[in-house]
């Protein structure tokens, strides 16, 4: 399971409702791009000792999965998609279902437009 960043979020906000969703899941992966816009939220939070913390502690009960060749054209194959049907989505979150095709997982997000996607699975809770 690949975790978009508001899944991420909540993790760290302690959202009970997440344990079941990655509960299958036995290494949840974690895009570089979502550690990029967890980092950037941080940055500006007031909690930001408590948040940057639990990042450190918890980075070790994530597979963090980075953008290659291969992400590369899957992202196009999707965003080309996107673009045909009239249903833009932001760009890290293409980033983010391209990794999540390239490795077969399924995306936990709150982000409807996830399912925009018809080859990505969108988990929510």
């Amino acid at each position: 399971m690949i975790l978009d960043t508001n899944a991420l979020s909540a993790l760290a906000d302690g959202d009970e409702g997440l344990a079941e969703k990655l509960a299958p899941a036995s290494v949840p992966s974690l895009p570089s791009i979502v550690l990029g816009e967890y980092r950037y939220g941080i940055l500006g939070s007031k909690f930001h000792d408590r948040y940057e913390v639990w990042l450190q502690n918890s980075l070790k009960a994530f597979a963090v999965v980075s953008v290659d060749g291969a992400t590369a054209v899957h992202y196009a194959a999707i965003r080309f998609g996107l673009k045909a049907q009239g249903t833009p989505i932001p760009e890290n979150d293409i980033w983010i279902a391209a990794l999540a095709l390239q490795y077969r997982l399924p995306v936990l997000s709150k982000d409807r437009h996830f399912s925009f996607i018809p080859e990505i699975r969108h988990i929510t809770w």
